[in-house]
C-alpha cells in the first residue's frame, strides 16, 4: 500500500525523526512504568560493573522501542549495534556481529520475531552463557566449538509478542508492553520537537495535532512538520487550533486520526457486507488489501477507537463506526452475525 501520513511504521519522510529522538531517560516521555522499572535496572547493572540484563520490547510501531534502546545505551556508556531480524540471514551473519562486540555494549534487533530459525537456536547460548557454537566441518569430520562471547545485551523490538519462540522469549531478564500515549503526553512531545524545530505553536496547535496523531509519537511529530509547512504558507508560521484543523482536514486526516483508508476499510463493512460480519480475506479483496496489512496496520487502531470488533464469524462495524462516518445506525445491522456467533457458542463451530 502507499505510504500513508498516519501509519506508525518508519517511513522517508521521517528523516528528521533521529533529531527529534531523546538523548536521555529523563528526557523520554510517557510510559512511566518502564522508565521507573528501567532506570533501577541501569542504576544496579553500572554499580555493579556488569552488562544490563537482556530486555525484549514489543507494542505497536512508533511508540519509542528504537529511542529506548538507544537511551539504554547512553545511560550505560556502551556503543549500539542496530540490526533487524530479516537482516540476519544466516548463523554466520550472527557470529560476525557478536564477535564485533565489545563487553557491555548493545545489540539492537528490531522485528526480532523475524529471526530465522537456525539464527534464533544460536542465540540461545550467547544470551544464556554469553558463547557461541559453531559447527565446524561437515559429514563425519564435523566437530562443535564453543567460542566465548564479551557479555553483552541485547534488547530486542517486536509488534508480535506471540510469535516468539518460547525458549528466546524465556532469555529475556525484563519484557516491557509499551502502551499507546494519552493526549497530555503527546502535547508535551509535541512541544518539545516544536522547540527543536524551532517552531512556534500554541497549545490549541498542540492539541488539535495530539487527538488527531493516534496515541503515537512518530505520527505526532510527522503530522508536526505538515501543519508546520502549512502555517509557513498560508498563515503567520504559528501553529493555531484553526490552522492544525485546517492543515489536517486538507491531509483528509479527520478529528480522530483517520485517513481515506481508515474510512475505506469502515465504509466497506458497512455499505458492501452491511456492517457484517465480513471475513478478512473478503474484506482484503473487496479493498484490494492484502490481509496483512489489514491485521497489523489498519485494523488496531480502529479496534482501539472500538469502530471495528472482531467476531468468529469475522469483522464487524460497530455503532460508533456509524456514529463518526455520519451513516444513520440500523439496530438490525450485524444482527445475524451476533446471533449466529452467540447460537454456534462463539468458537464458530455449531453447538450440538
Amino acid at each position: 500500500m502507499a505510504e500513508r501520513l498516519v501509519s506508525p511504521m518508519h517511513g522517508d519522510d521521517d528523516i528528521q525523526e533521529t533529531s527529534l529522538r531523546p538523548r536521555r531517560l529523563t528526557e523520554y516521555i510517557g510510559q512511566e512504568t518502564i522508565k521507573s522499572n528501567l532506570r533501577i535496572m541501569l542504576e544496579a547493572a553500572k554499580r555493579r560493573g556488569e552488562a544490563l540484563d537482556h530486555l525484549l520490547l514489543y507494542g505497536p510501531p512508533g511508540l519509542g522501542k528504537t529511542s529506548l534502546s538507544l537511551i539504554i545505551a547512553t545511560e550505560m556508556g556502551a556503543n549500539i549495534r542496530m540490526t533487524s531480524g530479516p537482516a540476519i540471514e544466516h548463523a554466520g551473519d550472527l557470529a560476525s556481529i557478536l564477535t564485533a562486540l565489545e563487553e557491555g555494549d548493545v545489540l539492537f534487533i528490531d522485528e526480532i520475531h523475524r529471526l530465522a530459525r537456525v539464527v534464533e537456536e544460536r542465540l540461545y547460548s550467547a544470551m544464556e552463557d554469553f558463547a557461541l557454537d559453531l559447527i565446524i566441518g561437515k559429514g563425519p569430520a564435523a566437530r562443535s566449538v564453543r567460542l566465548p562471547l564479551k557479555p553483552f545485551t541485547i534488547v530486542g523490538a517486536t509488534t508480535r509478542l506471540g510469535a516468539l519462540a518460547a525458549p528466546l522469549r524465556d532469555r529475556f531478564g525484563a519484557i516491557y508492553r509499551l502502551q499507546y500515549y494519552d493526549t497530555e503526553a503527546l502535547q508535551l512531545i509535541l512541544r518539545r520537537s516544536a522547540r527543536i524545530l524551532g517552531v512556534e505553536m500554541e497549545s490549541g496547535g498542540q492539541e488539535e495535532i495530539a487527538r488527531r496523531a493516534r496515541g503515537t509519537p512518530r505520527i505526532a511529530n510527522r503530522l508536526l512538520r505538515r501543519a508546520r509547512d502549512f502555517a509557513e504558507v498560508e498563515a503567520n508560521g504559528v501553529i493555531t487550533s484553526e490552522v492544525a484543523g485546517a492543515a489536517l482536514n486538507a491531509l483528509e486526516v479527520d478529528g480522530r486520526g483517520l485517513d481515506p483508508t481508515d474510512r475505506t476499510l469502515l465504509l466497506a463493512i458497512i455499505q458492501k457486507f452491511d456492517g457484517g460480519p465480513v471475513g478478512v480475506e473478503t474484506l482484503g479483496a473487496s479493498i484490494s488489501e492484502e490481509v496483512e496489512t489489514i491485521e497489523d496496520v489498519l485494523e488496531p487502531y480502529l479496534l482501539q477507537l472500538g469502530f471495528l470488533s472482531r467476531t468468529p464469524r469475522g469483522r464487524m462495524a460497530t455503532r460508533l463506526a456509524y456514529e463518526h462516518l455520519g451513516i444513520p445506525y440500523r439496530a438490525e445491522a450485524g444482527t445475524l452475525g451476533l446471533w449466529e456467533t452467540a447460537k454456534d457458542g462463539g468458537d464458530g463451530e455449531p453447538t450440538t
